[in-house]
């Protein structure tokens, strides 16, 4: 484990009050199923790298890859096999139902993520000609 990355922890609580309010509050057909799963890759990505210093890409696809275990998880009805599918905080946590939405959801997050490191991530200097034109000065 890294050290404490302290601006991906406080993008992670905010990311999860977001969530917690959509829990308690969304009862609607896209908010609460959809944007409630495509920030949820999100904040695993933010806790990710609140954690270890890890490449972007790298925390993306783990993010990603866990996010679909916990939709392959709803398929095959661990919930159930668990007896646990009458507590409320596994089935908040976990879901209860798959949908291919989700997987949509997840994966759009996760390239969101990617998209937004790259953009954040400094243009690297290359050595470009004075011209322009790709060839040396004349002279």
């Amino acid at each position: 484990m890294g050290r404490f990355n302290q601006a991906y922890g406080l993008l992670a609580a905010g990311l999860l009050l977001i969530e917690l309010l959509i829990a308690r509050f969304a009862h609607d057909q896209f908010i609460r199923p959809y944007a409630g799963d495509f920030l949820a890759t999100i904040l695993l990505y933010c806790l990710l790298k609140s954690a270890w210093a890890a490449p972007a890409r790298r925390m993306a696809l783990v993010a990603l890859l866990v996010s679909y275990a916990i939709e392959a998880a709803q398929l095959a009805h661990l919930l159930h096999w668990l007896g646990w599918q009458h507590v409320r905080v596994a089935r908040l946590l976990l879901g209860s139902q798959f949908a291919w939405g989700d997987m949509l959801a997840y994966t759009l997050g996760a390239a969101l993520v990617l998209l937004l490191e790259r953009w954040r991530q400094p243009r690297s200097a290359s050595p470009r000609p004075e011209t322009g034109l790709g060839r040396a000065p004349c002279g």
